[in-house]
C-alpha cells in the first residue's frame, strides 16, 4: 500500500520519539497498532462484502440464463406435444371414417348372405 523503506521508517521513529516523548511512545504505538488491526479489519469486512455481492450478481445472471433455457425447453416441448396430439386425432379420425366406409360399402347382399345360408341348412 505505502512504500516506506527502512529509513522512512527510522526517521518518523525518531520524529515521534522526540515529539511525544520516551513515556508516552509505548502507549501510542500500542494505540496506533490497534487502531492498523482494526483497519485492515474493516478492509478485509468490505473486500468480503463486494466479493459476495459480485458472486451473487454471478449467480443471479446464471439463475436467469437457466429459466430462460428451461422455458424455452418447456415451450419446445409443448410445441411437439400438440403437433403430436393432432397428428394422433388426425390419424384417428382417419381411421373412424375409413371404418366407416367400409362399413358402408357392405352390400345388402352381403349382408342378407348369412340369413340365406342359415335357410339353406335348415
Amino acid at each position: 500500500m505505502f512504500d516506506l523503506g527502512f529509513t522512512e521508517l527510522m526517521v518518523i521513529a525518531l520524529v515521534a520519539l522526540i515529539v511525544i516523548g520516551p513515556e508516552r511512545l509505548p502507549r501510542v504505538a500500542r494505540t496506533l497498532g490497534h487502531l492498523a488491526g482494526r483497519l485492515q479489519r474493516y478492509v478485509a469486512d468490505v473486500k468480503a462484502d463486494i466479493n459476495r455481492e459480485v458472486e451473487l450478481d454471478e449467480l443471479k445472471k446464471m439463475r436467469d440464463s437457466m429459466q430462460e433455457a428451461a422455458s424455452g425447453f418447456e415451450s419446445s416441448v409443448n410445441s411437439e406435444l400438440h403437433k403430436t396430439e393432432a397428428e394422433l386425432n388426425a390419424a384417428a379420425e382417419g381411421k373412424a371414417d375409413t371404418d366407416a366406409s367400409v362399413d358402408a360399402a357392405v352390400s345388402p347382399a352381403q349382408e342378407a348372405a348369412p340369413a340365406i345360408e342359415e335357410k339353406q341348412k335348415a
